[in-house]
């Protein structure tokens, strides 16, 4: 079997609101249970707060992992390094283009209405990739951060669909 295979993975930057969610937990955390010596109903309500926050932490650190195999991406969602789930799974036959940020080849889809799906780190010193989906009348641009190997596998398959610059 000759499948092209390449997969890639980055860590979402911490920005200042999940950090302050952090700390905006803790500090719930702590003043229910201070406030369970009071009453006996407040040391129920407590535990549930203490349960959601157990839940909640872990998911504000955020991996994403793309696996392209074959003509197909997949782009999983990481959530405090122990769940992930499938967020999208693109075939590249329904693809327009994909090329860097920035580049000529995207200037035709500046103007067109469409949603966009983040699966990158938004680290300032890292120039995503953009891939323009069309299905049917809706357009999507998804901005991911491909290693080379995927890039070359991606270009290997459908040469005419990736643009360098």
């Amino acid at each position: 079997m000759n499948e092209l295979y390449a997969e890639a993975g980055v860590k979402r930057k911490e920005t200042a609101g999940t950090m302050a969610i952090r700390i905006l937990l803790v500090f719930v955390a702590v003043v229910a249970f201070l406030f369970t010596f009071t009453n006996t109903i407040l040391l129920f309500i407590s535990a549930i707060l203490i349960v959601g926050i157990f839940y909640l932490f872990p998911r504000l650190s955020v991996e994403y992992e793309y696996v392209f195999c074959d003509g197909q991406l997949d782009f999983d969602k990481i959530m405090g390094n122990s769940k992930r789930k499938t967020a999208l799974k693109i075939d590249f036959e329904q693809v327009e283009v994909m090329a860097p940020v920035g580049s000529h080849a995207l200037d035709g889809y500046n103007n067109v209405k469409c949603t966009v799906k983040d699966f990158s780190s938004r680290r300032a010193n890292v120039k995503p990739h953009v891939i323009v989906l069309r299905e049917g009348s809706m357009t999507t641009k998804i901005l991911f951060e491909p290693n080379e190997k995927m890039i070359e596998c991606i270009k290997m398959k459908n040469p005419r669909k990736v643009a360098q610059y």
